[in-house]
C-alpha cells in the first residue's frame, strides 16, 4: 500500500474531549476515515503511518445533519469514523500542546 493510499484512508484524527478521556483510559483513538474503507485497511493504514500495533478497530457511519445559513439549510454530508484500539505501552502523538 502507498503512502498517498494511506493518507487517503485516514482523512483526520477526531479530537474531542471524549476522545481524549478514551484515549487515556483505554487507549482508543479516534479517526475520520473515507467511506469505503474497511476495517483491514484502517488497521494497516494506523500501523504503518504512526508505527504501532492495533488490537481492534470499530467503524460506524455519522449521519449528517441539518445546517442552516441564513434563510438557507441544506444537509451535509454522511461520514464515517473509526474507533482503533492500541496495544497497551503504545501511543498515537499528534503534536497537540498541553495548556
Amino acid at each position: 500500500m502507498s503512502e498517498e493510499s494511506l493518507y487517503q484512508t485516514i482523512v483526520r484524527p477526531i479530537l474531542t474531549e471524549r476522545s481524549t478521556i478514551l484515549r487515556d483510559s483505554r487507549n482508543q483513538y479516534f479517526f475520520e476515515v473515507r467511506p469505503r474503507a474497511d476495517k483491514r485497511e484502517i488497521k494497516k493504514a494506523v500501523e504503518e503511518l504512526f508505527k504501532v500495533e492495533v488490537e481492534g478497530v470499530r467503524t460506524m457511519i455519522m449521519p449528517g445533519k441539518y445546517r442552516r445559513q441564513g434563510r438557507f439549510g441544506d444537509w451535509r454530508s454522511d461520514w464515517k469514523k473509526a474507533i482503533v484500539t492500541v496495544k497497551a505501552g503504545q501511543k498515537i502523538d499528534f503534536g497537540e500542546k498541553a495548556v
